[in-house]
């Protein structure tokens, strides 16, 4: 795992989102957004409460109409009755400036602001209904995201950078003038920001695009001409392992070279799933990375014609599920408990020496071996598990294990967890 020293943060400003860091020394964040219509408070609170609950950091929520303006101090009301004091941030389109002026409850209720230049307005509309955001910014305290999308670039500056591309000696590729245009919208309108009053510590920057070489040459630009905080994420990522192996792919380059202070996994749902999946994805690209740690990470060997028994791959699966549910507490009833490293292997050819370097791991027998599965605990031999009940035995030791280490608890019993 790559230890977090070795991975030189790009040095960017702190922003203060609802009283989350972003930027400067603060981790990367963990963010999402709801599909909820906003006009429906307790639907969206509800969502939120699960992406909170899942460890989304900060929430970005659609405010498009009247109506949404309206019920956003009714969802931040109903988060507050349960104590959940996530940072939400509104996304504008179009019509922003004219809700954040006249519903000022919504203005107040929101942590962030999320601005995309290219939807503010056009011709001489764009820069007083941009000038209007802002200073509803600076009215209610509130950072901004200034962000660009090649879905929605502002086509005037696309136009221009494209003449003066064509007339030089040496043109760019459209696509190499369509990054720069991403680029300098950006740049361009937070200096613009700043020039209306809004502090450069209340400024963060994105550019989303749907390509991965894209996205890592953009934002490469981006930091290396900033210092404003980054969210990163492609837009459109897609659905289900295409979108998370592309997001992963994306992000991993940047994250590695020290680029990103946010980041989003914007998954297309599959009917009927959770929104949740976004946040675990952005989780796992951080934890891989070793740049953050969120549950302990189990280490579990793909399977292969020596361990045709499914023993192991139901083991692996129920500890991964078991820790899911149980996170939310262990946060506090055992710090640091996130940081350890469980093996679940499925034979003896890689499994003891995996388990042993682990902090607890198990190797099962494989297929035609005998029942005994040795249990290796801080790289020593400390249990041999036989008999039909190796998997409930393993997850007791576990509980205990991690009782001990991380908590001043007494081991759990057998009979509760049994």
């Amino acid at each position: 795992m790559v230890a977090l020293q070795q991975i030189l943060r790009h040095k960017t400003r702190a922003v203060s989102v609802g009283g989350v860091l972003v930027g400067g020394d603060a981790p990367v964040i963990v963010q999402s957004m709801t599909n909820t219509d906003t006009e429906d408070a307790a639907a969206t609170a509800n969502q939120i409460k699960e992406l909170y609950h899942a460890g989304s950091e900060i929430v970005r929520i659609t405010v498009n109409t009247e109506a949404a303006a309206r019920a956003v101090p009714d969802i931040k009301n109903l988060l507050l009755k349960d104590n959940i004091r996530v940072p939400l941030a509104g996304c504008f389109h179009y019509n922003g400036h004219m809700l954040l002026t006249e519903y000022p409850e919504c203005a107040e209720a929101l942590d962030k602001y999320r601005i995309n230049p290219g939807n503010v307005g056009f011709g001489k509309k764009r820069d007083n209904q941009f000038a209007m955001m802002i200073e509803a910014a600076i009215r209610h305290n509130r950072p901004v995201r200034i962000g660009v999308n090649w879905g929605s670039l502002d086509q005037k500056m696309l136009a221009a950078l494209m003449d003066e591309n064509g007339k030089s000696a040496d043109p760019k590729s459209a696509s190499e003038v369509m990054r720069e245009a991403l680029v300098r919208s950006a740049l361009d309108s937070a200096k613009e920001a700043e020039e209306i009053g809004l502090g450069g510590d209340k400024i963060i920057l994105s550019a989303k695009v749907s390509r991965v070489q894209d996205l890592i040459a953009v934002y490469r630009e981006l930091a290396q001409r900033s210092d404003y905080p980054l969210h990163l994420g492609l837009t459109e990522a897609g659905m289900g392992r295409k979108g998370i192996a592309a997001s992963a792919a994306a992000l991993s380059v940047l994250l590695q070279e020290g680029i990103g202070d946010t980041i989003r996994v914007s998954l297309t749902p599959r009917p009927g799933e959770s929104r949740t999946e976004e946040v675990l994805a952005c989780q796992d690209i951080l934890q891989s990375m070793g740049l953050r740690f969120f549950a302990p990470q189990i280490s579990a060997c793909p399977g292969c014609g020596r361990t045709t028994s499914t023993v192991f791959q139901e083991l692996a699966q129920e500890i991964e599920n078991f820790i899911r549910a149980e996170m939310p507490q262990w946060k506090s009833a055992y710090p640091g408990v996130e940081s350890l490293n469980i093996a679940v292997m499925g034979c003896i050819v890689n499994g003891p020496g995996e388990s042993k370097h682990a902090d607890i791991g198990i190797s099962l027998p494989g297929t035609g071996e005998a029942p005994v599965a040795p249990v290796f605990i801080d790289g020593k031999k400390a249990h041999t598990l036989r008999g039909k009940n190796i998997a409930q035995d393993f997850q007791k030791i576990l509980l205990d294990y991690i009782a001990a280490r991380f908590g001043n608890a007494a081991p759990h019993s057998a009979a509760r967890h049994g």
